[in-house]
């Protein structure tokens, strides 16, 4: 079976988005993207978990019983996560501590069980790790764009406390938009991550009515040529 990784690349960034098409993962998504090092913190430690556990799943499928599938596939999750807390723990400790509950609740993340039993357990090794990888970065797209908005309305700044992720060489990262900015409190609240989700749900419909409507327009011309061809019959 041969294996079409184009699909599998444009289903995992935006045709089948986690974030935006299939709506699974909206608990972390929502509470943790006030800024953008908080969502790029939870989006690589999902992306490291779901990747590995794809390349897993994928590694043991034929060996692993249908009847206790699931069990193995969360116990599988279960050990990645625990890992990726582990080396938060280590070192980016004060980030680690920021995320909270939503680094071990990565264990119960939809995206991640519903790829190893959907996908990564009936498929071969570099489609699974593909599919994952695809999968995870798409996800992690959506957290930091969600989070540079919300921080940049919230806060007049982007990319703030980013040495929290990458070490003391990224305390300069800082980019001030808006010099003696008073805030906007509602963009880091709760109920701002619902509207700017939102939006972005709603600016990705957008743009795939009007690449449909482009791609119906071309195909116009050529179904009426097609359809407009006579056909000679002789007795």
């Amino acid at each position: 079976m041969s294996v079409d990784y184009r699909k599998i690349t444009l289903n995992g960034l935006w045709e089948n988005n986690p974030a935006l098409v299939q709506l699974l993962g909206l608990c972390p998504l929502l509470a943790v993207t006030s800024s953008v090092v908080n969502a790029l913190g939870l989006g690589l430690a999902t992306m490291l978990v779901l990747t590995s556990s794809n390349l897993t799943v994928s590694l043991f499928r034929r060996l692993v019983p249908e009847t206790v599938r699931l069990p193995i596939f969360v116990m599988i999750i279960a050990s990645f996560v625990t890992a990726i807390e582990l080396l938060m723990q280590a070192f980016t400790y004060e980030l680690y501590l920021i995320l909270g509950i939503f680094i071990p609740l990565i264990v119960t993340n939809c995206v991640i069980m519903g790829r190893a039993d959907a996908f990564a357990a009936k498929n071969p090794v570099s489609a699974a790790l593909t599919d994952g990888f695809m999968m995870s970065l798409g996800f992690t797209s959506v957290l930091v764009l969600l989070g540079a908005i919300r921080e940049a309305l919230g806060t007049g700044a982007l990319f703030a406390n980013m040495h929290l992720l990458f070490g003391d060489s990224a305390r300069s990262w800082t980019i001030t938009l808006v010099e003696q900015y008073d805030g906007f409190l509602f963009a880091i609240l709760p109920p701002g991550a619902f509207v700017g989700l939102g939006l972005l749900i709603a600016l990705k419909n957008v743009i795939d009515a009007r690449l449909k409507a482009r791609r119906e327009a071309k195909a116009a011309p050529a179904a009426r040529a097609s359809g407009s061809k006579r056909v000679r019959v002789t007795g």
